[in-house]
């Protein structure tokens, strides 16, 4: 798997060779089926959990609604702090802004904490083209990068792999990075974390600069918050003379009382757990303690476009607990690669589409990732309603409208490839709309019921590849009910309004 998404097919052609890989399908499933029933039943702990889900979307809309105020907010308390504050509207400039800031410091090698927004801009290999070396500390995204793939889950990046693969791994690829692995490593869980810490502390002893993201930024004190389970973020953001965090705009929360909701959240719906290992906090600078140097990127990168659309706008709500991928049918079948961005399983099928447009081929087909069963949207715990958001870019694919790009109102014209799905629907509507038209539509489809093939030709042959056309019945409704109860119902009718 290579290393960039920049190519990746649309979703149907993705998840035709992932759907025939045997190995990565059962180690999804075995890994997805784990992590959910964990979660209900950490959930099930809190007679509350309903209260705690409606509050946090509503301090994520009221947030988001006065974004620009709690942003300005965010930006004076970092910089009173000690903090230095820079915006980047798109991945070049933040790539270009963490470029300079680590040249700046001199140093050609940065340790990183596990980060979505690093991620989604492609900055290990900008800065790779600009001669620095990103060193990924947390486990999962470890392997990943051993492994020259690309993460598939945004909680576990390495849920596709199993344990003799990740041996593997470490066998062929850490000596190119720094301290080999062990000879004779077998693949039990312990000596592979063992190698892996052993692998990492060089790194973390030895690295003047990191990159962080953050879960949270708090606006009142301009505190960044990173939660996890290893210790391997709380190392990176104490031990470098530098740190850079880069953090989407939308992580914003008002205040301390506000991040206690999410704090409650966010690892029972991702990790299972009561509360998260390591929970880091930091506030600018402090003279001898921790990282002498703090730089923030705030990433907008398509989220003040989302942010116009009334209907989509939810989906930054997301605080990134992956509950959705573990009970999406579609995810577990296809796997994180077929996606196409940091973003798999429901969430990425509405996030990535706003943040980069729908005019791409992956990007138009990411709505239609999905059955609408809508298990995402119960267990989402700011209660986004990911089908609503499909639907609707369903919509903008397929009929185009207006939208905002950078600010600026434009209009799309519909998806190539949905001309005779749009000609279908207008054809329908024109039907229904006439039901003299209708009635004998339906009479003629009784009548020829038998000429009827089991699958549609044309277009309909790919809808019909996996389903079976209903029968169609001798008798329409409408005819059975005229010819057994229509006459009656009439003249009651009639007989009750002469009372």
């Amino acid at each position: 798997m290579s290393g960039t998404y920049l190519g990746m097919p649309a979703f149907p052609q993705a998840v035709a060779a992932s759907t025939r890989d045997a190995r990565l399908r059962a180690n999804l499933t075995h890994a997805t089926r784990t992590i959910r029933d964990k979660r209900a039943r950490a959930v099930a702990e809190l007679d509350d959990w309903a209260a705690l889900r409606a509050a946090g979307a509503a301090v994520k809309d009221r947030t988001l609604r006065h974004l620009d105020h709690y942003l300005e907010e965010l930006e004076a308390a970092v910089t009173a702090a000690g903090g230095q504050v820079h915006w980047a509207a798109d991945a070049e400039e933040a790539n270009r802004i963490v470029t300079e800031l680590v040249r700046e410091t001199g140093e050609r090698e940065v340790v990183k904490v596990k980060s979505m927004a690093t991620q989604e801009i492609g900055l290990n290999e900008a800065l790779a083209e600009a001669g620095i070396r990103a060193y990924e500390t947390d486990l999962a995204e470890l392997i990943v990068q051993l492994g020259n793939d690309l993460p598939s889950h945004i909680l576990v990046p390495a849920i596709h792999r199993n344990r003799s693969e990740i041996r593997d791994i470490f066998l062929a690829e850490m000596g190119r990075w720094g301290r080999p692995a062990p000879e004779g490593l077998s693949d039990s869980p312990a000596e592979l974390a063992e190698a892996a810490r052993l692998h990492l502390r060089e790194k973390f002893l030895s690295a003047k600069v990191a990159v962080s993201g953050a879960n949270f930024m708090v606006a009142e004190t301009g505190t960044l918050v990173v939660v996890e389970s290893e210790g391997n973020g709380r190392m990176c953001l104490t031990l470098p003379e530098t740190l850079i965090s880069v953090v989407g705009i939308e992580k914003t929360v008002p205040t301390w009382q506000d991040l206690e909701i999410f704090l409650q959240l966010l690892p029972r719906s991702s990790t299972a757990e009561r509360m998260n290992p390591y929970t880091s906090t930091w506030t600018g600078t402090t003279d001898g303690d921790g990282p002498q140097t703090f730089h923030l990127v705030l990433l907008d990168n398509g989220r003040t476009d989302t942010l116009a659309d009334t209907v989509g706008r939810q989906a930054l709500r997301c605080i990134r607990c992956s509950a959705c991928l573990n009970v999406c049918p579609v995810y577990e079948r296809a796997g994180g690669h077929a996606y196409g961005s940091p973003y798999p399983g429901p969430i990425g099928a509405i996030l990535t589409p706003q943040l980069r447009g729908v005019e791409g081929a992956l990007e138009s087909s990411l709505p239609f990732a999905s059955s609408l069963c809508g298990a995402c949207y119960e267990v989402c715990p700011v209660a986004i309603d990911i089908p609503e958001v499909l639907v609707h870019l369903r919509e903008r694919v397929v009929e185009g409208g207006e939208v905002t790009r950078r600010g600026t109102r434009t209009v799309l014209r519909p998806a190539r490839g949905h001309a005779a799905e749009w000609a279908a629907m207008r054809a329908a509507g024109w039907v229904f709309d006439r039901p003299g038209v209708l009635r004998a539509g339906m009479r003629l489809a009784a009548r020829t019921r038998r000429l009827h093939p089991r699958r549609l030709p044309g277009p309909g042959r790919a809808w019909s590849q996996t389903r079976e056309l209903p029968a169609v019945p001798a008798e329409s409704f409408r005819d059975w009910w005229q010819r057994t109860r229509g006459t009656g119902t009439a003249s009651a009718r009639r007989g009750g309004k002469g009372k």
